[in-house]
């Protein structure tokens, strides 16, 4: 069995029920590190509706926590939930978010545009591209 992640009919993720509902239960722990909703709706009927604006500046915010620490284990727990994430984001089209705060300035992340912290770049690149490479989607959901 399996769950889609979808932005309106595109669906950007089709993980199995398992990895889905550890997926949703970070996003709720990770939260209050950012004080912003995840953007990501209820599970229902197998499909998860993402408000891709929220969740951008949710993931976005993340990336501005993870970056403002150099804890290693604050790192370790976080930087699998915000790779995936952002390939969510990459796949719905957009970009994370720069600080206004911190400054960050527009670097290339797999192929695409995106506002993260200079010299982080590489690493959410390289983190990005592994997970999207395990992470099964298809663009459209036909119904049988």
């Amino acid at each position: 069995m399996s769950q889609y992640y979808q932005v309106g009919e595109q669906v950007l993720w089709n993980p199995s029920n398992g990895v889905s509902a550890l997926f949703l239960r970070s996003a709720d722990a990770l939260a209050p590190e950012t004080g912003l909703p995840t953007g990501l709706g209820p599970m229902e009927n197998d499909e998860c509706r993402i408000d891709l604006e929220v969740f951008t500046a949710f993931v976005s915010a993340l990336v501005e926590r993870y970056e403002r620490t150099n804890h290693p284990i604050l790192h370790a727990l976080m930087e699998g939930f915000i790779a995936t994430a952002l390939v969510l984001v990459q796949r719905g089209g957009a970009e994370p978010h720069r600080s206004e705060r911190d400054g960050w300035r527009d670097v290339q992340v797999s192929g695409l545009a995106a506002g993260l912290p200079e010299g982080s770049a590489g690493r959410w690149a390289e983190l990005t591209a592994r997970h999207a490479r395990a992470m099964p989607h298809r663009p459209t959901r036909t119904c049988s």
